[in-house]
């Protein structure tokens, strides 16, 4: 039981030097992965009744940032994007069942970033109906233009398009 214990507390002092070392900013970045971060608050479609439609947050530190779309809804759906060094990946956790993941595309700035299906679980991409693209464009702070591609049948479908305008934006620290 001593050798358990000493061994959690090990662990413990490990995990906490460890996010101390991460907290001072040693992690590597984009400037993209930046303008995701920049992207926390709510969002609302633009022209639309003012509801929130779109909801951003940086969490796990800075290394990821999770979009909820069309919160409390019953299709409401997530994505979560991170960096896998200095790529940036999202899994898109949809309403449809499935959680394609995307690779940006390596010119990703911070006013445009395009991505691209690499796989993911729950779909057989010959057949199942899946988010095979998504490109963020960024008009200006305020202003985001998703498009989502689809695939089904092996073959590209239509695309979702949202023209988002932040309501909320996140208290500063």
């Amino acid at each position: 039981m001593k050798l358990l214990t000493m061994f959690a507390t090990l662990l413990t002092m490990t995990a906490t030097a460890h996010a101390g070392e991460m907290a001072k900013g040693e992690r590597p970045t984009t400037p993209a992965f930046e303008k995701l971060k920049s992207l926390a608050g709510d969002w609302t479609m633009a022209g639309g009744e003012g509801g929130v439609a779109s909801s951003w947050k940086v969490t796990a530190n800075g290394s990821a940032v999770v979009e909820t779309l069309f919160p409390g809804a019953p299709h409401e759906m997530v994505t979560v994007y991170t960096l896998h060094g200095k790529e940036i990946h999202l899994t898109h956790y949809c309403a449809a069942g499935n959680q394609p993941e995307m690779k940006a595309d390596k010119r990703a700035d911070a006013k445009k970033i395009a991505f691209q299906f690499v796989g993911g679980a729950g779909i057989n991409p010959k057949k199942d109906m899946h988010m095979h693209s998504a490109t963020l464009a960024f008009t200006d702070a305020d202003t985001l233009h998703e498009e989502w591609g689809t695939f089904a049948d092996g073959k590209p479908g239509d695309a979702k398009v949202f023209e988002l305008k932040r309501i909320v934006a996140p208290a500063a620290k």
